[in-house]
């Protein structure tokens, strides 16, 4: 870790974790690759239909930190996600401070003259314009893929604005062609920070260092605990986490998301670092272990009743606080499973399959076996060895095997999988949910930062939203009427997974044996 950050970007998740984001199979052949060599080798597709780029993360993120300027450096629509984001940036803020803010965003509109000649000096004079203009704590460059292609020097052009600016500069490299693996947005954002921020000389330590400095320091870290948000959680379930750790009488520093810049300093000053999504945060947990020996917990995500249950087992575990522990989830749990029977009698048999993040989506599926779903498929936006053990939780789960397909979005593979497993519902992101929408399948989105999601808070809730969704299907059925996916209809009668060139478990004679 220490090594990544003397580069300017940090590695692709390719490198790093060997992720892979072309796979079409079942859950057994894949856990099976999974335990063989701890992660797939990617795949290629003959045809792909849409991404993600490293951008619509890095910018959820980066728009939500207080007293912040976004300038992006790349094309006029590069960093356009930001309008649909500032709902959440909007929302956030006035949850947390009680005032609504905006988030700020510049683009240095690189044209063709720029692409030819060079942009640095454009982006030097976005930088100086900035800082007068809005005078802000931080201001993140973000480097898009045209600067990258063309060969502007990003980092030598925000050392040299540095001296001329008040506010502290930092550098995201989101070049979108660098990696298929948009998860590295979350690598690139920690990496920028960590290399601006953490050692800035304008951060006053908080304790002032006498002859009880260390006593201070032990205190602190006995009693603190870093809980890592990044931008898919929303502020119910940052308190419902809070909630948990709270009782386990610790305080809690909440990080990335909405957090301010001066005091950042106190990461390092914590017993323990927790991650709620192991795909989001790997990165800078194990810097703040190797940099400041503060350690971590990387394994669970708190969605559904085990993971939750897990997840504060393994938090209190680290602290000593096993016996409250116990008490909080005995107390929290039995509640939860009273309310939940009536759910359960009415999703019991129903099919769904879910598409996410991996590990959300594998937590979810999780969670819908114990409401009494029957989990028919998954797709998955990436895969990594990070994910092994939620897949493991699965097999043990669900009975007979099920369809897995990874996919950074490819929604002709999604319309295919979908027309032949005809699930009852389709979880998926909000921006997702068209195509099994289209098909008449009842669709919800699988998270919103304004509704409770995760811990036993988020089993009900979502019991509660899916019970309404199911009980009234009308609208996704009168949908499929009028409304329709634009492939032809001998696409629905091939094998879904028909051009992927290799990451392919499923049987050449597919078509043959649906027929049957």
């Amino acid at each position: 870790m220490t090594n990544y950050l003397t580069h300017k970007a940090p590695p692709k998740r390719e490198d790093r974790l060997g992720a892979c984001i072309v796979y079409g199979g079942t859950l057994c052949n894949l856990a099976e690759k999974g335990r063989k060599c701890g992660c797939l080798s990617d795949g290629s597709r003959k045809f792909e239909q849409g991404s993600i780029c490293l951008l619509l993360p890095g910018i959820s993120i980066l728009n939500s930190l207080p007293d912040n300027v976004n300038i992006v450096h790349g094309a006029v629509g590069c960093g356009a996600c930001s309008h649909s984001q500032n709902a959440n940036a909007r929302s956030g803020t006035m949850a947390r401070k009680g005032t609504v803010k905006d988030a700020v965003w510049l683009s240095t509109a690189l044209n063709e003259t720029d692409v030819i000649s060079g942009a640095e000096n454009k982006l030097y004079d976005a930088i100086l314009e900035a800082d007068s203009l809005y005078r802000p704590k931080t201001i993140t460059v973000i480097a898009s893929c045209v600067p990258a292609i063309i060969g502007d020097d990003v980092d030598g052009v925000v050392d040299r604005a540095q001296s001329q600016t008040t506010a502290r500069l930092v550098t995201v490299h989101c070049e979108g062609f660098r990696t298929k693996i948009w998860a590295t947005a979350y690598d690139a954002v920690y990496h920028g920070i960590v290399r601006s921020l953490f050692k800035d000389p304008h951060i006053e330590e908080p304790f002032i260092k006498d002859g009880l400095y260390e006593q201070r320091i032990a205190y602190e870290r006995a009693h603190t605990v870093n809980l890592f948000n990044v931008s898919s959680m929303g502020y119910a379930d940052e308190q419902e986490l809070i909630r948990y750790l709270n009782a386990l009488e610790q305080k809690v520093n909440v990080f990335p998301s909405f957090a301010d810049s001066d005091t950042m300093y106190a990461l390092k000053y914590a017993g323990l670092s927790v991650s709620v999504c192991p795909t989001h945060d790997d990165y800078i947990l194990k810097y703040l272990n190797q940099e400041y020996n503060v350690p971590y917990i990387l394994k669970h995500m708190p969605i559904g009743i085990a993971n939750t249950s897990d997840w504060i087992r393994d938090v209190a575990a680290k602290l000593g606080k096993e016996k409250q522990a116990e008490r909080l989830i005995e107390r929290e749990t039995a509640e939860l499973e009273a309310a939940l029977a009536k759910y359960r009698v009415f999703f019991k048999g129903k099919r769904v399959v879910i598409s996410a993040g991996e590990f959300r989506a594998l937590a979810t599926a999780n969670l819908l076996h114990d409401l009494g779903f029957e989990i028919a498929g998954i797709r998955s936006f990436h895969h990594d060895e990070f994910a092994n053990v939620e897949y493991e939780k699965l097999l043990k789960n669900v009975s007979g095997d099920l369809a897995i397909n990874i996919a950074n979005v490819q929604q002709f593979e999604e319309a295919n999988l979908l027309n032949v497993i005809k699930p009852d519902l389709f979880l998926g992101h909000w921006n997702g949910n068209s195509t099994a929408s289209k098909l008449g399948i009842p669709s919800h989105v699988i998270y919103n930062t304004g509704l409770a999601y995760i811990g036993y808070r988020g089993v009900f809730e979502l019991a509660r939203r899916l019970y309404r969704q199911m009980s009234n299907p009308v609208f996704n059925q009168n949908l499929s009427k009028y409304a329709r996916l634009p492939y032809k209809r001998d696409w629905y009668g091939k094998n879904p997974y028909s051009y992927i060139k290799s990451g392919l478990d499923i049987p050449e004679d597919y078509e043959e044996q649906e027929e049957k």
